[in-house]
């Protein structure tokens, strides 16, 4: 019945039971012609007349869905009801019991490949030569870190000094905390806007920007610290028709500050420079066994470089040829181009390593300072012997770079005194060979 229908339906049963007990009054004979006695009180039903329906038990299972579908169809609804039967329940149990145990066992088995990656992980840095590259930034601190652990560390520093020195300091932010492609068309930009304003003091069209075009949402937006630099500049943001600008009045530059200035601040400022560590290390002979070097050696990912690897390989087992020269060298090139850092290893005649990390493109001489640092006998003299037996104490050879003399991305030197210095038994400080450990 619908629910309409339904409604209709009590409220006719309810007119109906008013007029049989709320208006007739009590009874009397037909042949009477005395009318009844007045009564004190509204005549109403006793309380044998009102009638009590009776309880009715509650439905069955069976019975309640069962009325559901004639109703779905007295409706015109062709409603598929959720089957409520014993076995029903159970299938669905039992379904959802499957699927949360399959759910499980994923979980188990991701968990379990995360562990076997980390183990797998540890045990390579168990290899490397060295844990990592580092670097110290004498300007901001003495912490000795990896560069992604600089950067976060410089960008903090910078923003923390913009409340003191806007403008300098948004010069410094877009050169250090930006991709060097972006930066570079942002100061690009950045110092033709401001030219503009220099060279034609009186055009006002140099002195507004629109904040949504095209040239300023893609050099000068995307980069940090740029906004900061206009707004030290003398740009302000206001709405004009409806759009946001940037309009430039000289009311607004900083004190003790001028747009001269500032474009000279942006053209003059560079990257804050990091110093490569030599993350100097004292070996015994069997740890020098490790050579596998970190990712913070190379160019590339160690993705890339497996699969280079793998395809060298490959192409070695299809073609097996003599190499010429030229085919030599072009593969050795290839090679040491895929690094940035070569790890430099001293051995000294008491068996002894020195080991410490370079970039690429520094001086042989460079080595040699190092070594020379770290001897006991400062004044000694002393040449550098490759594996092959070349002595390095030729002065244009230590002008040299290591990747120009292939020494990428590790070598190992023999260590030897030269001249007078040739009787001496004493090679390292004293405090450098306390920094020998046992792994």
């Amino acid at each position: 019945m619908a629910p309409s229908k339904i409604k209709n339906f009590f409220a006719r049963k309810k007119a109906e039971a008013k007029l049989k007990f709320g208006v007739a009054g009590p009874g009397r004979k037909l042949n009477s012609t005395a009318p009844p006695p007045a009564s004190s009180s509204k005549a109403g039903p006793s309380k044998d007349d009102v009638y009590v329906p009776p309880k009715r038990s509650e439905p069955s299972a069976q019975a309640k869905a069962a009325a559901n579908a004639a109703l779905a169809r007295f409706e015109g609804k062709d409603k598929k009801e959720f089957n409520t039967s014993l076995a029903a329940i159970r299938a669905q149990v039992r379904k959802e019991l499957e699927a949360e145990k399959k759910a499980k066992e994923a979980d188990a088995e991701h968990e379990g490949e995360r562990q076997s990656t980390e183990q797998q992980d540890a045990e390579a840095k168990k290899d490397f030569a060295v844990q990592g590259v580092y670097f110290r930034c004498p300007m901001i601190g003495e912490e000795v870190l990896p560069y992604k652990e600089w950067k976060v560390k410089i960008k903090e520093f910078l923003y923390e000094q913009l409340a003191a020195d806007r403008g300098l300091t948004a010069c410094l932010i877009i050169y250090n905390c930006n991709p060097k492609d972006k930066a570079e068309v942002c100061i690009e930009t950045l110092s033709k806007c401001i030219e503009n304003i220099v060279n034609n003091p009186n055009e006002e069209k140099y002195k507004k920007i629109r904040m949504t075009n095209r040239m300023f949402c893609e050099k000068i937006k995307v980069c940090e610290g740029a906004l900061e630099f206009l707004h030290a500049a003398g740009f302000a943001e206001i709405e004009l028709d409806g759009e946001p600008h940037l309009i430039w009045s000289e009311d607004n530059i900083e004190p003790d500050c001028s747009v001269e200035v500032l474009l000279e601040a942006l053209k003059a400022s560079e990257p804050i420079p990091l110093e490569l560590d030599r993350n100097l290390q004292v070996l015994l002979p069997s740890q020098v066994k490790r050579s596998n070097l970190p990712p913070d050696f190379f160019r590339v990912s160690p993705e890339e470089i497996k699969r280079e690897q793998q395809l060298r390989t490959e192409a070695l087992e299809q073609a097996q040829i003599l190499k010429t020269k030229a085919m030599r060298e072009k593969e050795e090139l290839r090679t040491i181009n895929r690094y940035k850092f070569s790890l430099i290893r001293i051995r000294f005649p008491n068996g002894v390593y020195l080991q410490g990390t370079f970039n690429v493109y520094e001086k042989l001489s460079q080595v040699y300072d190092f070594v020379h640092s770290c001897l006991m006998h400062e004044s000694a003299e002393f040449t550098l012997v490759s594996p092959g037996g070349q002595k390095f104490d030729d002065q244009e050879l230590q002008e040299k770079s290591l990747y120009d003399l292939r020494h990428v991305p590790t070598v190992v030197f023999n260590f030897s005194y030269e001249n007078e210095s040739k009787n001496l038994t004493d090679y390292l400080k004293e405090e450098l060979m306390l920094l020998i450990q046992s792994f």
